[in-house]
Order: structure tokens, then sequence, then C-alpha cells
């Protein structure tokens, strides 16, 4: 059969071949699987957070009450936003700096996500190093931190088998006593007592040093070819910790006293939902769990095909971090019901938050069961697991940013950036090995990614919805997606998420509490360089707009109005994407029915394309109300 000629009048320019192929940058590359990007997420959103900080926040927020609060805000807050960042990423295939093409004014919030991130990167990473070394010293027939009696233990020691044996035979009296996980952790692992302070860093430890350089090396490993590499990893680390932690929840139950930890969990208390401290923890949980202001999620999208059905994802993921983190509340708490009747103390005085549960509480928990060794290896497989996919993220966010913004330099050497970016972090870092590391890792954590983070989210918020505009942003969705998101999706945007977040923002900053590290209060300086380290990611906003009023031409209000407003490239990478209203926006393009060119070019209508025709409708119809 003769193929259909298509006249010259309806082929776009930019479509006939030329020199200009020749200069275009190198692909960026999609995600080579169906559920590379589900996993990717998934491995992203659900990490440390779940395990020792979800859990901790629930019963100190009203047990089972807390998850009242926790799930209105995850449909206010996080389902909303999660879906944002994914159609601002998948719709024009750009990371989190290129992708303020859709308002070169507000630039300086991506540039200010690079900044979060890196922080967040630097001591992410040395949180996994610690893991390594615990995974490597449970290679043992006896855990190392199972008995006193070692060169780093004192006299403050009293091991569980003495308070066990003291229950028949003589009174111990267990105050002011320090169990011996506790001494491994602050005396043999950080060594802390060689550092007097935040100031007096030490000595670096170097078996901490080759765990970090290990660490690092692991994940320049897995992202070494980007989403090709790290979309692969996935696989393994996003599903491999839902095993271990079924394998530790039926454990857990399974342990004399397990309840005891669960009813403590769970009980719920109502009374705490009358506070606005216990919706502002939901809302802090959630916030931080989703990953959402990160950059990641955009990140993620962006190596999406255009038509990816997000909205579908979205829901699988919010909700699957939410049902992750009651689940790893089961398998800690048992666990803690458990010891705390082998101590013969209260569940409250066992159970901690953070790394004192990762590194202290749990391994003195693994030393009371049978085998072990075999179950701290798994407990720390699962936190390394856990903890490396997000650290891809961040990593995976920082390379694309910059690639994006210098696509031909950078993208052919991607492999070689990564290394660099890969290096740089890992020797600033390195301060975080010493002796007095942990002070330096308390200072990142608290102020790294607090109130720059928020204002980050609902400045991006603020913009797509009123800067860009709320229909346009929906058109987009709709030509992407073949539906536009509902009333929920719209009233979220517009009032609720933006209005949570800054009652989050204010919460934070009127109930602000000086850093600190069990009884060591942070000197002035060291709160004043944190609460820098949070204000410069909010400065590199105005910064943004400064670079981007200069750049433009005309009076002030004139350059403020060009700068606000889209580029002309923006919109969908892909030629054959660029429907509608963006088939005029691409290169030389002079037809005067450019969805005709498309369709003729790319072939029949679809259902996408038929979206494309309803968005024109009613642009066209817009543009007759503005006119009457």
């Amino acid at each position: 059969l003769a193929q259909p000629v298509t006249p010259d009048l309806l082929v776009s320019p930019s479509s006939q071949d030329g020199d200009l192929g020749s200069e275009c940058p190198e692909d960026r590359g999609n995600w080579t699987g169906r559920l590379d990007f589900l996993l990717s997420c998934i491995g992203y959103c659900v990490g440390l957070g779940n395990v020792w900080r979800f859990p901790y926040r629930a019963y100190t927020n009203g047990g089972g009450a807390f998850l009242v609060p926790y799930f209105i805000m995850l449909a206010i807050c996080g389902i909303p936003i999660f879906f944002m960042e994914l159609s601002l990423g998948q719709f024009s295939s750009l990371g989190p700096l290129a992708v303020w093409k859709i308002s070169p004014l507000f630039k300086g919030v991506g540039m200010g996500t690079i900044l979060i991130v890196s922080l967040v990167a630097i001591y992410y990473n040395m949180i996994i190093a610690y893991v390594l070394f615990y995974l490597f010293a449970s290679l043992t027939s006896n855990l190392p931190w199972q008995h006193c009696g070692n060169w780093w233990n004192t006299n403050l020691c009293l091991d569980h088998h003495v308070i066990k044996a003291g229950n028949t035979t003589f009174p111990v009296n267990i105050t002011n006593t320090v169990s011996p996980s506790e001494e491994y952790w602050s005396r043999y692992v950080l060594h802390i007592q060689g550092s007097s302070g935040i100031g007096d860093p030490g000595r670096i430890r170097w078996n901490l040093c080759l765990c970090l350089l290990l660490s690092w090396t692991i994940v320049y490993l897995c992202i070494l070819k980007g989403v090709k590499s790290s979309g692969k990893v996935v696989y393994f680390t996003a599903t491999f910790p839902y095993l271990i932690l079924v394998m530790l929840l039926i454990r857990g139950v399974t342990l004399e006293g397990a309840w005891k930890g669960i009813r403590f969990y769970l009980t719920p208390q109502f009374d705490h939902l009358l506070s606005s401290k216990v919706w502002i923890e939901a809302a802090l949980q959630i916030f931080y769990s989703l990953g959402v202001g990160f950059g990641g999620l955009l990140t993620f999208a962006s190596y999406n095909t255009f038509h990816q059905n997000i909205y579908r994802d979205t829901f699988i993921v919010t909700l699957g971090n939410a049902i992750t983190s009651i689940l790893a509340g089961f398998a800690i708490f048992s666990v803690l019901g458990y010891m705390s009747q082998e101590l013969g103390v209260p569940v409250n005085q066992v159970a901690k938050a953070g790394p004192g549960l990762a590194f202290v509480v749990y391994p003195q928990a693994m030393t009371m069961l049978p085998l072990s060794p075999f179950w701290s290896f798994l407990f720390f497989f699962m936190l390394l697991t856990l903890g490396l996919d997000s650290q891809f993220a961040f990593m995976e966010t920082i390379v694309t940013a910059v690639t994006d913004e210098f696509p031909y330099y950078l993208r052919p050497k991607k492999a070689s950036f990564s290394a660099v970016i890969c290096i740089a972090l890992f020797l600033m870092g390195l301060i975080l090995t010493t002796e007095g590391g942990m002070y330096w890792l308390v200072l990142l954590d608290d102020y790294s990614a607090g109130f720059g983070l928020m204002v980050v989210v609902i400045t991006t918020c603020l913009v797509v919805t009123r800067v860009y505009g709320m229909k346009r942003f929906c058109r987009d969705i709709h030509m992407m997606l073949g539906f536009k998101p509902g009333p929920y999706f719209r009233a979220c945007w517009m009032v609720l998420s933006p209005v949570t977040m800054m009652a989050l923002l204010v919460y934070n900053i009127v109930k602000y509490q000086p850093s600190e590290y069990g009884s060591y209060r942070f000197p002035t300086w060291a709160e004043v360089l944190g609460i820098l380290m949070g204000v410069l990611s909010c400065l590199m906003i105005p910064i943004g707009m400064v670079v981007a009023v200069l750049q433009e031409e005309g009076t002030l209000w004139e350059r403020v109005q060009q700068a606000s407003r889209p580029t002309m490239d923006w919109g969908p990478s892909l030629e054959e994407n660029r429907t509608g209203m963006y088939v005029a926006s691409l290169a030389g393009s002079q037809s005067p029915k450019p969805l005709m060119v498309h369709m003729r070019k790319y072939g029949g209508i679809t259902s996408y394309e038929n979206a494309a025709i309803e968005v024109d409708r009613e642009m066209e119809e817009d543009e007759e109300e503005s006119m009457m």
C-alpha cells in the first residue's frame, strides 16, 4: 500500500531533518521497567523514619487515637502535594531546577531544594555508615554489646542477665546504671568521651570513616547509570525490607510480654485529640515521611513516560507508606514489651525514638533472644535497605537537577559528574566521623530540613496555583492523564494544603527549642549556624528573583511580569506529546492548525489527543469570554 502523502503546509519545519539534530543534548533516559518508578517511590518514602519515628510519635500522642489526625493530615497535606510534585515532574520531564521554566521568577525555590537535599544527603549517609558498622559487628557468635566487662565499659554498666538473676538472689538497684548496648554505642562506636562538645570534634574514627566510604561507594555504584541502574536496584531494596519486617513482626508478637508493648502502642487516648500539638505532630510525620519538597518525587516522575498513571501511583505509595509505618510500630513495640517484662520496668522507660531506638534499645532487645546475632543482622540489614533507596533519591535529585541545567556538557559525562558529587559530599561528611561527629549530625538533622523545607513547599504550592494558575495546571494534567483533578485536589491545592503548612511553619517558629543531645546543650554559635542553614535555603528564593528580574527588559513591573510567565519551551519535552496549546511553542512551528500537524505526523486521534482538543476548545471559550 502506498504511504499517505502529507502536504507541506501540515508539516512543521521543526520536523524536517537538518543539522540541528546534532546539536541536541543527549537523551535523559527513562525508566526501563514498568515497576521501576513505583518501587523507587515506595523505597524513597518508606525510610528510616517509618521505623524509628512513627511508632514513638504515635505512642506519645495518644496511641491509637493518633491515627485519626494522621490520616486526616495525609488527606489534606500528604496526598495532594505528593500528586502535585509528580505531575510537575512528569509533565515537564525536568529536574527540580529546570522545572522552574514554569515561572523563572521563582527558580530560587529549586536552588533552595538542592541546598536542603545536599545537606540531608551528607548526614543521611552517615546514619547508613552506622548501620553498616552494626551490620558487620553482628557477624559474630556473641554480640559485642551483650555483656559488660569490655575495655569501653564503665562501672555504671549493668546487663540484663544480672538483673534477671537479681530477681531471685539479691536485689539490684538499676537506677543510675547504663546498659551494655548504650555504652557500646556512645563509648565504642562514637567514642564520644573523646570530645567535649561540638567545638571540639576530636580525632577521626577510622572504622567509621571506612564505613562512610563504603556507604558512598555503594550509593555511587547504584546510581552510576542514573535511573537505569537505580531503577533495578530498588526491586531488591524496596521489597526486601517488607520480608524482614514481617519476620521481625512474627518473632515479636510470639514473645512473652509482647502484648504489653502493643497495648502501650495502640491504646487510644482520645483526650489527646483536643491538643493542637498532636495535629501538628501528625502533619510533621506525613510531611517528612512522604519526602515532599526534597525534589525526589519530582525527579523520579520526570523519567516517566508522558501518560504514566501517576494518579493511581499516588494513592498506592501514600497509603502503602502509612500502612508500613503502622506495621513497623507492631514490630518495634512487641519487642519493647518483651524487653520491659525481662527488665521488670514499664514500657515507657525503654521506648525511645531516632538513633536511640535503632542503635541502643533494639540491639539490647536482640541480645535477649535466642540466635541474637541472626536477628540483629536481619534488623540492621533492613535498616540498610530502607536507608539506601532514600539516599539514591537524594543523589539522583542533585545530579538530575544540575545535568538538566547543563545538558550539553554534563549529560554525556553523568557518571563522572555523579562521582564528583559523591566524593565532595563524602569529604564534607568527614567531620561526622570524628569523636564529636554526633553533635554535628544532630545539628544537621535539626536544622537542614526544618522551616526551610516548609517555605519551599508552601512557595511551590502558591506559585503553581496562583502564579501559573490552577486552571492551567488542571489543563496540563488533563492533557497528560486524560482527566482533570477533582474538587478534592483543587480545594487542597488552593486552600487546605498551604494553610495547614503555614500553620506548621508558625508552630515550628513559636515552639522553637534549642538543639540538645542527651544532657549536652549546644552553644549559641552552633544554634546560630543551624538557623543560618535553614535561612540560607529560604534566601535562595529572593536571590533567584533578583537574578530573573535582571535578565529581563523594561520597567521593574514589566520585568517581574515577564519573569513570572512560563518560558516559550515550557511543556512536554517530547514533540509528540506537545498537543494543544504547546504545539505553537515548538521551535519553527508556523502551521495554522498545530493540532492537525501533530495528528498527521504522529498518526490518528487517541484519547489523549481528544483531551488536547477539549483543552483547545476550553481555551477558545475563555478567550471569547475575556473579549466580551
